[in-house]
């Protein structure tokens, strides 16, 4: 099963699960921002994306440029371990990673989250890829990634015990759009997927086949 099967699983289970109530008012509120088309005002295919210079989970500072002197790559954004799409994202694109290697291509996911709670989103799913911390969403933002909660989604989250500020060590309720880029060596980008919608990510599967290319 791909990843894009799981995910429609997840969603599935999900409305099957939750309230209809609650899950009527989070689905408002993914298409709310749909309907904002935050997206249009991201990068695209064929510009150059923002070097970033973000801590890894023990603390080490990583470079995107470090990154690229080393092969291209694929720079995931999500928006928390406490989000099961993300999670099962992220145990996907640790799937592929002997491919990836194969490819010239190097991997790297940035959250929100301190490096404390990223490191157990790293252990949890048993990632061998380097997660980094865009604190408050600095990069993120350059980006125009970001988005903030509103107070209905805070409270739904708050009910489902989501300390979305222990998570990101702030209050400001703000989480980045489950965004990938492909990049080249010289930083442009070869594809971008910015969805508004944070049950719907790029399959590795089309990864690969982008990379092949």
């Amino acid at each position: 099963m791909n990843l894009t099967e799981q995910l429609a699983n997840k969603k599935q289970e999900s409305a099957s699960k939750i309230p209809q109530e609650i899950y009527a008012k989070m689905s408002k509120a993914t298409q709310d921002l749909i309907d904002k088309n935050i997206s249009n005002n991201t990068p695209k295919k064929g510009d150059k994306i923002t070097d970033f210079k973000l801590p890894n989970s023990n603390g080490t500072t990583v470079h995107l440029s470090e990154i690229l002197s080393k092969g291209k790559a694929v720079i995931s954004f999500y928006r928390g371990g406490w989000c099961p799409y993300c999670n099962l994202e992220l145990k996907a694109l640790n799937n592929i990673l002997p491919k990836l290697k194969e490819l010239g291509t190097n991997l790297v996911a940035i959250t929100p989250e301190t490096p404390d709670n990223s490191l157990t989103t790293s252990e949890k799913n048993n990632l061998e890829f380097d997660v980094l911390t865009d604190y408050n969403n600095k990069y993120a933002k350059e980006l125009n990634l970001v988005f903030q909660l509103s107070d209905e989604i805070k409270n739904i989250y708050n009910s489902f015990n989501l300390d979305i500020k222990q998570h990101n060590g702030n209050d400001d309720y703000e989480l980045p759009m489950p965004a990938t880029f492909i990049v080249d060596t010289t930083g442009i980008i070869l594809y971008a997927f910015v969805p508004e919608d944070y049950t719907t990510r790029l399959d590795p599967d089309e990864i690969l086949e982008i990379l092949k290319k």
